[in-house]
Formats: structure tokens, C-alpha cells, sequence
């Protein structure tokens, strides 16, 4: 029997109500402890030379943080001072306990010099321009479910859990303490988010709580982030649901540097390459061509071209150029994903250096970014979170046919 023949218009038809979930961690999980010493690692190098190449990673148990990677940097960057550098990070995210103390760990540090091969593929040299610090596809995405231009159900999950650590830091809530998940569920109708159907929050806290306790505790962040009339029936509301949550961080569980890939991009709402962002410079692709992709999807969502759009880059290790630019707008597009493609290769040098410059990635922006994701943020005036500004959407426009 000969196979029905399929419109390729039916293969992009998707769902337009379902239920979606993402989840959050909040800065004291123990692999986004990890995270953010290795990303600090990264701001000390970048801030004594902005052309210094770094791939740090942290591993962190019961009072004992080991670094390790490869660096090339001032020689006047010495292990002492990346030590402080830990500690300050651990301190600054509030761990002064038994099992995890910012002044009590011990710090390990196995830095080397970056490989001689590497920088020879990387490198500019004479009439070869900068290439790509390795192989790999880097994916971007956007859509028009909150004002961030962000999927609802991973924004949310931030948000909560940001909100929780604020109250914590600033003493309001001392009941808290740093490890924390969350997990936002949302309807979706029509394909745009109406409520939420659960969530659930894990939080480390006190000895002397009750569940109960927490989770009157709790309450009022889910209340204070999803939209009115948005916030789930009781019996949908999960917190700490397996009991208490006294011991916690690394010294509850092992963390290791970019184990929580989805939790830093889309929630699962979009393709991911693969590779982890923290403790990376940013001739590293996986880094700042994610930046870039994101960047990308966004200001075509902010121009009205698209209500969603998902935007892949490839790049081969020593290679400038991008093997590959691909834009997927998911049957929402208002002009030919062929022409955007086009666009955006016009708009922006997708080569390392020009991701680089035009961001302005070579400054030590980095730490800040390792908790409660790296897009969906405000751009800052020192150049944090560059790639979430929108001022590229003209330029995309004007090069469309």
C-alpha cells in the first residue's frame, strides 16, 4: 500500500492546548553554587585582561569546593586571590553552616595554561581571522507570552524563586535558607498560557518548621508572581512536599558547573545545543553564540515578524564564519523564514570576534548571570545582559526584501 501523501503545511500544525512544566533552582542549589564561583573565576580573569580565555569548572561537596580547567591569563592572578574569589561567592550566597561554610571549606585549585592546539585553531593570525572556540549548534528563542519575551512557565519558576532569595538576603525571611527548587505548571489554551494547574517549591529552612509552617511561608510568592486569578487550587500547591528540608546545598548534594542547562535557557520550551554556559570566556560558542541566538529570536519577536521563533548557529572549532543559520517561527511568522535567515546574517557578524563586539562580551558581566537564568533579564548599563536588548528589530526589518 503506497504512504498517504502529507501536506507539508500539517506537519507544522501543533497542539494549542496542553499542559506545560519548567522548573527553577535558586542560586543556593549545589551545581548553581558551582555556576557562580566558576563564572566568578571567569570575571576576575576577564576584568584583569579582557582578552583572557577561561573554561572553569567547579565541583562542590560537604565543605570542599575543587576547581579545575584550563586559563590563560596576567600571571598576577594567583591562587590565593581565586580562593577569596570562592569564598565571596559562597558567602555572598548565604552558606554559613556545619556542612557548608564560605569560611570553613577547603579550596582546591587545579588551574593549568590553556592547550597550545586550542589557541593555535582559535587564535587570529596574520589574515586568518578569530575562530570559533569549538564545534557545536547553539540555539536561541523568543515568543510573545510576557512582557521578557520569555516562555510563562520557566519565567514564573525564576521569578518565585528570585523573589524568595531577596526576602532571604534582606533578613524578612530568615526562615529560608540558600537550596531551593521550583516547578510552575500552566494551561494552555488556544496556544497562550491562562493559569496555572500546580506548583511546587523545595526550600531549605530551619530546624523548628513544620511543612505546614513553610508552606504558609511560601504562599505568598506564588500569589505575589502568576497573574491574577492565575494561582492553582490549594490541593495543586506542592511545598517541600517530601517533608522537612533542614540539610541541604552541597552538603545535601554533590554540584558541578553546567548541570542545569534548561533551568539557565527555555524550560524545555525550546531546543537546546547542549552546551553549558558558566565558566566559559566568550570566544567559547557555546556562550556567546547562545547569547547571540537568543539576541536574534528576540529582536525578531520584538519587530512583530514572529510570535515565536527559534534560531540555531553552527560553528566549527578554529572556523569564523557560521556553517549554518536556520529560523523556525512555528507557522506565527509574517514574512518567509528563508528571508529572515537572510536578515539576520546581514543585521549582525556572526563571527566569534563580531558576537563579541557587538554585545560587548569581553567584560567581566558573568556571575550575575548564573542564577535564575540567563535570559529573560534587563540589560544593565555596564553591559549585563546585552543580548536581551532589542535594539537590533529595525536593522532586521530593513534588510528584509
Amino acid at each position: 500500500m503506497p504512504p498517504v501523501p502529507v501536506d507539508e503545511g500539517d506537519l507544522r500544525v501543533s497542539r494549542s492546548n496542553y499542559l506545560f512544566t519548567s522548573e527553577s533552582v535558586s542560586e543556593g542549589h549545589p551545581d548553581k553554587v558551582c555556576d557562580r564561583i566558576s563564572d566568578s573565576v571567569l570575571d576576575v580573569y576577564l576584568a584583569a585582561d579582557p582578552q583572557a580565555r577561561v573554561a572553569c569548572e567547579t565541583l562542590a561537596t560537604t565543605n570542599k569546593v575543587v576547581l579545575a580547567g584550563e586559563v590563560r591569563g596576567p600571571e598576577s592572578i594567583t591562587k590565593d586571590m581565586l580562593e577569596g574569589v570562592v569564598r565571596d561567592a559562597i558567602k555572598d550566597i548565604g552558606y554559613e553552616q556545619d556542612g557548608f561554610h564560605w569560611k570553613n571549606a577547603d579550596v582546591d585549585i587545579y588551574l593549568h595554561a590553556q592547550s597550545a592546539h586550542i589557541a593555535m585553531g582559535v587564535d587570529a593570525d596574520g589574515n586568518k581571522d578569530e575562530g570559533a572556540g569549538d564545534q557545536g549548534i547553539m540555539f536561541g528563542y523568543a515568543c510573545n507570552e510576557t512582557p521578557e519575551l520569555m516562555p510563562a512557565p520557566i519565567s514564573y519558576s525564576h521569578k518565585i524563586l528570585k523573589r524568595m532569595a531577596e526576602d532571604r538576603k534582606s533578613g524578612k525571611r530568615p526562615e529560608f535558607l540558600p537550596d531551593a527548587k521550583s516547578q510552575v505548571t500552566l494551561q494552555y489554551e488556544n496556544g497562550k498560557p491562562v493559569r496555572a494547574t500546580s506548583v511546587v517549591v523545595s526550600t531549605q529552612h530551619v530546624e523548628g518548621l513544620s511543612q505546614d509552617d513553610v508552606r504558609e511561608l511560601v504562599r505568598p510568592y506564588f500569589t505575589e508572581v502568576l497573574p491574577d486569578g492565575w494561582m492553582c487550587p490549594d490541593e495543586e500547591m506542592y511545598v517541600n512536599p517530601t517533608g522537612l528540608f533542614v540539610i541541604g546545598g552541597p552538603d545535601g548534594d554533590a554540584g558541578l558547573t553546567g548541570r542545569k542547562i534548561i533551568v539557565d535557557t527555555y524550560g524545555g520550551a525550546a531546543p537546546h545545543g547542549g552546551g553549558a554556559f558558566s565558566g566559559k570566556d566568550p570566544t567559547k560558542v557555546d556562550r556567546s553564540a547562545a547569547y547571540a541566538s537568543r539576541y536574534l529570536a528576540k529582536n525578531i519577536v520584538a519587530a512583530g515578524l514572529a510570535d515565536r521563533a527559534t534560531l540555531q548557529l553552527a560553528y566549527a572549532i578554529g572556523v569564523s564564519k557560521p556553517l549554518s543559520i536556520y529560523v523556525d517561527t512555528h507557522g506565527t511568522g509574517k514574512v518567509e523564514e528563508a528571508a529572515l535567515e537572510h536578515a539576520v546574517s546581514k543585521a549582525m557578524d556572526l563571527t566569534p570576534r563580531g558576537i563579541r563586539e557587538h554585545l560587548g562580551l569581553n567584560k567581566p558581566i558573568y556571575a550575575r548571570s548564573a542564577a535564575y537564568g540567563h535570559f529573560g533579564r534587563t540589560p544593565e548599563a555596564d553591559g549585563g545582559f546585552s543580548w536581551e536588548r532589542t535594539d537590533l528589530a529595525a536593522a532586521i526589518e530593513k534588510e528584509l526584501p
